[in-house]
């Protein structure tokens, strides 16, 4: 209550005032987020001021002196300053020419799409159902216990240990053990031979 009771409206509005102001330049400076945090705000507003006064006045990055300096100043970490001097330069487009002499290349030509292209990503497609086809017909050679006991130790994304599928089926550990061997020789056979044929059946293709 005593704080209501010296509460003086005009000052309080006034601070509101400014800090909306600020947050709007801050805001529609850039297509880019500035960011919000008060050491950014404080650069934001005062990094200008503090370049002109060592006369920091290039175009760029800043010599990195320069940066210790106004870091010193305002408080702030040297890559807080590095980063928002990059961020002051403005937005620029990526349809910009690069050279100004004619040349019609523009800086979008040397960006790099690191994403495959469609043509990998539908040959990769089509190799995992591939693969996923093939261990599915390997899989039927197999009996239950066999299929039971190669899934749960080379499939299964958390293994299940000899002793868990020995009480399960009521053998010994040694036992489930040359069970799982020996079903995976038999699906290795099938992939194998499914493999070969693949082959055969490309080198059969006409070549144009």
């Amino acid at each position: 209550m005593r704080a209501v009771e010296r509460f003086e409206p005009a000052t309080y509005a006034v601070w509101w005032i400014k800090a909306s102001i600020q947050e709007y330049i801050l805001c529609s400076w850039s297509l880019v987020k500035m960011g919000s945090t008060a050491t950014q705000r404080k650069l934001f507003f005062n990094l200008r001021k503090a370049k002109s006064k060592i006369s920091a006045l290039q175009e760029g990055d800043m010599r990195p002196d320069q940066v210790k300096v106004i870091a010193k100043r305002l408080g702030v970490t040297e890559q807080d300053v590095f980063d928002m001097n990059r961020r002051l330069g403005g937005d620029a487009s990526l349809n910009a020419a690069i050279r100004e002499d004619g040349d019609p290349g523009e800086w979008q030509d040397w960006l790099v799409d690191e994403s495959p292209d469609q043509e990998t990503t539908l040959a990769a497609s089509e190799e995992f159902d591939n693969r996923r086809k093939t261990l599915s017909d390997a899989l039927t050679v197999l009996n239950e216990r066999e299929r039971r006991i190669f899934e749960a130790r080379r499939l299964a994304e958390e293994q299940i240990t000899l002793a868990e599928l020995a009480e399960e089926f009521g053998v010994s550990r040694e036992r489930v053990r040359r069970i799982e061997v020996s079903a995976f020789e038999k699906v290795q056979k099938v992939v194998v031979k499914h493999s070969v044929a693949a082959m055969e059946s490309l080198a059969a293709l006409p070549v144009h």
